[in-house]
C-alpha cells in the first residue's frame, strides 16, 4: 500500500477562488461594511435564539423550543441572502467571531421581552442600510432589501404576539402550557 505525501496532493485538491466576477454597479465601502455588520447581526441572531431553545428545552416547553429553532433556521438563512448577495455583487464576505448568547433568564416574558429588543434591533440595522443605499444610489442594494424589511417587521409583530399571549398567561403556568402545546402542534406539520 503506497501513502502519498499530503503535501504533494494539496495543491491537487485546491479550488482557487475566481477572478473578480464582473459586476454593473461597483459598491460603497460604506454600504458593502454596513451589509458585512448586518450578516453579523443575522448570525448572532440565530446563535441566541438557538440559545433560547436550549433554555426552553430543558424547562420542557418544547413547543416554545420548536419556535426558537425555527427562528435560528431562519436567521441563519437570512445570513446566507446576505452570503449570496454580497457575492453576487463580487464583495468580500467579511466573517467575525460571534459573542456569546444570553443563556440566562428569569421567566418566559423575560425571553420574549429580550427577544423583540433583538428583532427591533435587526428592523432597524435594515431600515438603516436601506437609507444608506438610497443615499449612495445603489438602487440594486434598495430591492434586495425590500423584501427582507418586509419579513423582519412581520417577524417583529409575530414575537409582539407571542409575548402579548404570554403575559396574557401571567402566573398561570397551565395556561403556559397550553400556548407551550399550541405552539408546538404549529411546529409539528413543518417539521414532518
Amino acid at each position: 500500500m503506497v501513502i502519498s505525501n499530503p503535501a504533494s496532493t494539496a495543491s491537487l485538491n485546491a479550488v482557487p477562488l475566481l477572478p473578480r466576477r464582473p459586476v454593473a454597479q461597483e459598491m460603497e465601502a460604506e454600504l458593502h461594511q454596513g451589509l458585512c455588520n448586518h450578516l453579523q447581526m443575522e448570525l448572532m441572531a440565530s446563535y441566541t435564539y438557538f440559545s433560547l431553545a436550549v433554555w426552553f428545552t430543558q424547562r420542557e416547553l418544547n413547543g416554545f423550543a420548536a419556535f426558537a429553532r425555527a427562528e435560528s433556521d431562519g436567521e441563519r438563512a437570512h445570513a446566507g441572502l446576505f452570503v449570496d448577495y454580497l457575492v453576487a455583487r463580487s464583495q468580500p464576505v467579511e466573517l467575525s467571531a460571534l459573542s456569546q448568547p444570553r443563556q440566562t433568564w428569569t421567566n418566559v416574558e423575560d425571553v420574549l421581552v429580550s427577544v423583540f429588543e433583538m428583532e427591533a434591533e435587526v428592523t432597524t440595522s435594515l431600515q438603516q442600510l436601506y437609507s444608506l443605499a438610497e443615499r449612495c444610489g445603489d438602487y440594486r442594494s434598495s430591492i434586495f432589501l425590500d423584501p427582507l424589511i418586509k419579513s423582519q417587521v412581520d417577524a417583529e409583530s409575530e414575537v409582539a404576539h407571542l409575548l402579548a399571549q404570554v403575559r396574557h398567561c401571567g402566573t398561570d403556568f397551565g395556561a403556559l402550557l397550553i400556548l407551550d402545546q399550541s405552539l408546538n402542534a404549529a411546529a409539528t406539520p413543518a417539521a414532518a
